[in-house]
């Protein structure tokens, strides 16, 4: 509080007043260095050349996420207290994912600051959340740790975030999908309807998920992934809520089943018979082996009668001598 009624004081004797209000409207406190905030808003895209090399707000941006990592850690391990390490992780990703702080960057007004050539895009390259994040290493280096936490809780967290209800969100709609297809041995496919540009030359996706061949839900992206997201996000929710297509995908699953025990029967058949076939053939040559084999013994048997037989008669013939 005192700090901020110095600071006031100070901004009297400023020449460039209303970006120092500007900052304060959206971050509860005056700048001490604006350049560092100013450095924030700068993309890439329009970065400036100072002292030989070029600035911009990715240094910022880099050390921004590692701070809002542990800023978000630290708030989520003590409101959630007793969770074990997986549910607190998975929290954390949730809140500094990009589409959460894109979503939050637009909700402070900051996407009106931001500085980029007019071809960027900040839905195809999450610009928002990018600076964002830059905006927390702004903080940090201007104020440090205990600002920048006091900035996401009341700021941020407070106004913004519903901590309870992003712990239960799902946020990988197509892993969940997938999952739920696997588990309940389901056929789904991805499938890429659309590719173009916007108005801006920006490229667009659009996807349509199909489920035993029955199209579920569809979604329009920046990126295929997004797309795809957005496609299965709204499949889930077909699953839950539409009992027709429920029963529609059931019956094709069945339908499909069915065909595929009959496909194997058929198959099968033919192995079936064939194996017959064999193992009659082989049992045909086992028998004229065995017959072959009497023959041999039977033969060898007589040619032996026939040798004693023929010794016998010649000692006949000199005894009677």
């Amino acid at each position: 509080m005192v700090c901020n009624i110095i600071d006031k004081i100070r901004l009297l004797f400023r020449k460039d007043k209303e970006s120092y209000l500007c900052f304060y409207r959206m971050l509860g406190f005056y700048p001490r260095n604006i350049e560092i905030y100013q450095q924030a808003l700068l993309h890439r895209s329009s970065s400036i050349k100072e002292k030989g090399r070029l600035l911009n707000n990715e240094r910022l941006e880099f050390l921004g996420d590692a701070i809002l990592d542990a800023i978000v850690a630290d708030i989520v391990y003590k409101h959630f207290e007793g969770k074990r390490e997986g549910f607190l992780t998975n929290t954390r990703s949730k809140i500094v994912q990009r589409e959460t702080l894109n979503r939050v960057a637009v909700e402070i007004g900051l996407n009106k600051l931001i500085k980029y050539a007019t071809k960027q895009s900040s839905h195809n390259s999450y610009m928002c959340g990018n600076a964002f994040e830059a905006l927390i290493g702004a903080i940090y280096l201007d104020r440090g740790y205990r600002v920048c936490k006091k900035f996401m809780e009341e700021r941020i967290i407070d106004r913004y975030l519903n901590l309870e209800k992003i712990s239960r969100k799902e946020v990988n709609f197509k892993s969940k999908l997938i999952e739920w297809s696997q588990k309940n041995k389901f056929e789904i496919e991805f499938n890429l309807l659309d590719q173009s540009v916007d108005a801006d030359q920006n490229p667009t996706f659009e996807t349509q998920i199909t489920v035993e061949n029955i199209p579920a839900g569809s979604g329009k992206g920046y990126s295929k992934k997004e797309s795809q997201q957005e496609a299965a996000r709204e499949t889930l929710s077909k699953i839950k809520s539409d009992p027709q297509f429920i029963d529609a995908i059931f019956a094709a699953k069945a339908e499909r089943e069915q065909a595929q025990e009959a496909k194997t029967e058929a198959d099968g058949m033919p192995q079936q018979e064939e194996t017959v076939r064999e193992e009659l053939l082989e049992s045909k040559k086992t028998a004229e082996k065995y017959d072959d084999v009497e023959r041999i013994i039977s033969e060898a048997e007589e040619a032996a009668f026939l040798e004693e037989s023929g010794k016998a008669s010649k000692e006949n013939k000199k005894e009677k001598v």
